[in-house]
């Protein structure tokens, strides 16, 4: 089992900067390869980010690609997203996801288990 709690969500301005953390316990989160997730309100949970379990490989929806990035600190068991340069439409509940495997994923089913959240907030 692995336990993840997310963390860092706000209120920011468009243009505006934030930096998630999600924070892992439990079984070793080293083995994990991680990902974030968002959910605007109507609309479906989307991929936004993810990396690899040791963090040599990335990949980003093309929405967020040059503006968002993924990292990890193994020795702290935590995954992070920086947000930059935030629009109004990235507003949305965001979610971190372990994924077992040494992969970095794309899709929800590769994920086994998820946090309760995160609400992000960029106003015009």
């Amino acid at each position: 089992q692995v336990q993840l709690v997310e963390s860092g969500g706000g209120l920011v301005q468009a243009g505006g900067s934030l930096r998630l953390s999600c924070a892992a316990s439990g079984r070793t989160f080293s083995s994990y390869a991680m990902g974030w997730f968002r959910q605007a309100p109507g609309k479906e949970r989307e991929f936004v980010a993810a990396v690899s379990w040791n963090g040599g490989y990335t990949v980003y929806a093309d929405s967020v690609k040059g503006r968002f990035t993924i990292s990890r600190d193994n020795a702290k068991n935590t995954v992070y997203l920086q947000m930059n340069s935030l629009k109004p439409e990235d507003t949305a509940v965001y979610y971190c996801a372990a994924g077992d495997g040494t992969g970095y994923y794309t899709r929800q089913g590769s994920y086994d288990y998820w946090g309760q959240g995160t609400q992000v907030t960029v106003s015009s």
